[in-house]
C-alpha cells in the first residue's frame, strides 16, 4: 500500500520549491505526484511541468484543469507536448473546477457536466491525433487537429464529486480524482456510483486528502483545522458534505453563521475530512481511504511551510506501517 501514496503540490507551495518537493518525494518512495490548480495561486501547467523535469519514473498529475477557463484545443497542445517529451508519465484531469472562482472570471456554464464531458471527448480526439470539427455548448472547432500529436497520448482522467459526474467519469475517463474532504464513506460511494457507470472494469480512483502527522494528535488537528473548515464552506451543497455522517450538522452550523463569522471546526469533522493525527492514527486513516475504495491517495501536507519536515516525516514514520504493496 505505502507505493499508492502520494503528495499533492499546488496553492500550498510556492512555485519556487515545487521542483525540490517533487523530487524529495519521490527519493523517499511515494509512488505519484500531482499539483492542484487553485485560482490564483501557480498556474498548473507549469506546477506540473515542474513535476515531470523533477522526477524520473512517478506519474505526475495535473488535477485539474477547468474545462472552461482554457480552450480545449489549446489545453491540447499543452498536454501533447508534455506528453511527448515524458512519454507513459502523465496524467491529466479536467473537470469543471471551483464555482466561484469561475463566477469571479464570467465563466461557469450554463450545463456544467456537459461541458466536462463534451470537452473530455474533445480532448481525447484531439491528443489522439484526429481532426475535431464541431459546435459544443461551450466551444468551436473549426478543423482543428494537432500537427504533432503524441505517439502515446496522456492518461485523460475526470475530477468529479457528485453522482452524474461520477457515473460520467466512469463511463469514458482513464482515472477519476476526487476531492479533499473525502472521507471513507464519501469514497465508498464513489467508488460504487464510478463502477455504476464503467462500461467495464472501472478506471482508478485517487482521492486527495488533508493531512498532517505530528506525536500530539491536537496538533496535528490543529495544522489541518482551517483548511478544513475553508473546504467544508466551499463544499457545503455538495456529497463531500451530504455523504458523511456529520453532514447535517455542517450545514447547519455554517447556515447560521453571522456574516464575517469564522466557522469553528469540531474534532470529530477534523478526523471524518482529515487525514491528521500521530502516525499510526495517519497511517489507519490511509488503510481506511484506501480500502473503501481509492486506489491511491494523493496527500497535502500541513503545516506548508515545513513540507519537507512532514514528507520525511510520513515517510519515514507512517509509510512503514503501510503493507508494501506497490500498486499505483
Amino acid at each position: 500500500m505505502s507505493g499508492r501514496v502520494g503528495i499533492v503540490f499546488g496553492s500550498l507551495t510556492a512555485a519556487e520549491g515545487v521542483a525540490g518537493g517533487a523530487a524529495l518525494a519521490e527519493e523517499l518512495g511515494f509512488g505519484e505526484v500531482w499539483f492542484s490548480e487553485d485560482c490564483f495561486f501557480t498556474g498548473g501547467l507549469s506546477g506540473v511541468t515542474q513535476l515531470l523535469a523533477a522526477t524520473r519514473e512517478v506519474p505526475a498529475g495535473l488535477g485539474l484543469a477547468s474545462v472552461v477557463t482554457r480552450h480545449p484545443a489549446l489545453l491540447a497542445m499543452e498536454l501533447a507536448g508534455l506528453a511527448r517529451m515524458y512519454p507513459g508519465r502523465l496524467r491529466a484531469t479536467v473537470g469543471l473546477g471551483n464555482g466561484h472562482w469561475l463566477e469571479q472570471m464570467g465563466l461557469l456554464p450554463g450545463r456544467p457536466l456537459t461541458a466536462v464531458t463534451e470537452t473530455f471527448d474533445v480532448l481525447r480526439d484531439l491528443l489522439a491525433g484526429r481532426s475535431v470539427d464541431r459546435r459544443t455548448a461551450t466551444h468551436e472547432f473549426h478543423q482543428i487537429q494537432l500537427n504533432d500529436p503524441p505517439e502515446v497520448p496522456p492518461e485523460l482522467w475526470i475530477g468529479a464529486v457528485n453522482e452524474r459526474a461520477l457515473r460520467a467519469a466512469g463511463r469514458v475517463a482513464d482515472g477519476v480524482l476526487l476531492s479533499v474532504l473525502a472521507g471513507p464513506a464519501y469514497v465508498s460511494w464513489a467508488a460504487a456510483e464510478v463502477a455504476g457507470g464503467a462500461t467495464g472494469a472501472p478506471p482508478p480512483i485517487t482521492a486527495y486528502a488533508l493531512a498532517a502527522v505530528d506525536d500530539d494528535p491536537a496538533v496535528a488537528r490543529e495544522q489541518v483545522r482551517e483548511a478544513v473548515g475553508f473546504f467544508l464552506q466551499a463544499e457545503t451543497q455538495s456529497a463531500l458534505v451530504s455523504r458523511s455522517k456529520y453532514g447535517d450538522e455542517v450545514r447547519a452550523r455554517i447556515a447560521g453563521l453571522e456574516p464575517g463569522e469564522e466557522l469553528f471546526v469540531e474534532d470529530d469533522w477534523i478526523d471524518e475530512f482529515a487525514v491528521a493525527g500521530d502516525p499510526a492514527t495517519v497511517a489507519d486513516r490511509l488503510r481506511n481511504l484506501l480500502d473503501a475504495g481509492a486506489d491511491s491517495l494523493g496527500l497535502w501536507l500541513f503545516p506548508p511551510a515545513r513540507l519537507e519536515d512532514q514528507l520525511r516525516r510520513v515517510a519515514s514514520d507512517v509509510l512503514p506501517l503501510l503493507p508494501d504493496r506497490r500498486t499505483a
